[in-house]
């Protein structure tokens, strides 16, 4: 199915099976920015602007439909991003950061207050938590036995605490975690018409050996209006053999 991303009928397709998803229900939906070769940065990390205006009106338009966004403490430390919506109008999610041995900042943007929305840090249980801003929430869960939070347990463990919907923004390790888990109902990827060739690349996910190993998800595409295309995937109905 295409569409055109400038329109008010398409955005309204796009948004769709998020503002329908059953209220209360875990409903995640992922988002990844990249070039067409697949590269999210150049080899020096230079990656600010690799997608559009349209794509960044999007993801501000996503983050103003779901409970809270959810970025790993790789992107906090790297970007400091605010995770608010300001490029579309709408209400401020919660600012979720992953960050299992407690490695971020007190001074991070994402973890001031100033628009009274919930800031949440999530831990492993086996890590000390050391000074944040007042009013940050700390909740932590228990480690695999490779020392990772598991995704679902994160996701259900947000729901619990009254966000069911989420937008996992980042980075590409993130994201990619939670597609692993089967943790993703919709994943939205972003691709600018740019050739890289070299440096950081997208999604990372377990070897396959054969194409019939691959996630082939219903897929929708809506060309932008400023040159980028959206891929609208369908993890939940996604056909792996």
């Amino acid at each position: 199915m295409i569409g055109t991303m400038n329109t008010t009928n398409a955005i309204a397709q796009m948004l769709a099976p998020l503002i329908n998803a059953p209220a209360g229900h875990p409903f995640v939906i992922a988002q990844l920015g990249q070039s067409l070769d697949g590269r999210i940065a150049t080899p020096t990390g230079e990656s600010r602007w690799i997608n559009k205006d349209a794509a960044l009106d999007h993801v501000h338009r996503l983050r103003a439909h779901v409970d809270a966004v959810v970025v790993g403490i790789g992107t906090a430390l790297a970007d400091d991003p605010m995770l608010n919506v300001r490029r579309v109008e709408g209400r401020n999610p919660a600012r979720v950061i992953i960050d299992p041995r407690g490695r971020l900042h007190a001074d991070r943007r994402c973890l001031q207050d100033g628009d009274g929305c919930r800031r949440i840090v999530i831990r492993s249980t086996d890590t000390s938590s050391p000074s944040l801003p007042a009013g940050v929430e700390i909740l932590a869960l228990p480690p695999d036995t490779d020392g990772k939070l598991n995704p679902v347990a994160i996701v259900d463990a947000l729901t619990a605490h009254g966000l069911p919907k989420l937008l996992i923004e980042g980075g590409a390790w993130t994201v990619s975690e939670f597609i692993a888990a089967r943790a993703v109902d919709r994943l939205h990827v972003l691709v600018a018409p740019l050739i890289l060739g070299s440096g950081k690349t997208g999604l990372a996910l377990p070897t396959i050996d054969k194409l019939s190993e691959a996630i082939r998800p219903a897929t929708r595409v809506f060309p932008l209006a400023d040159g980028d295309v959206l891929f609208d995937c369908d993890l939940r109905t996604a056909a792996i053999s």
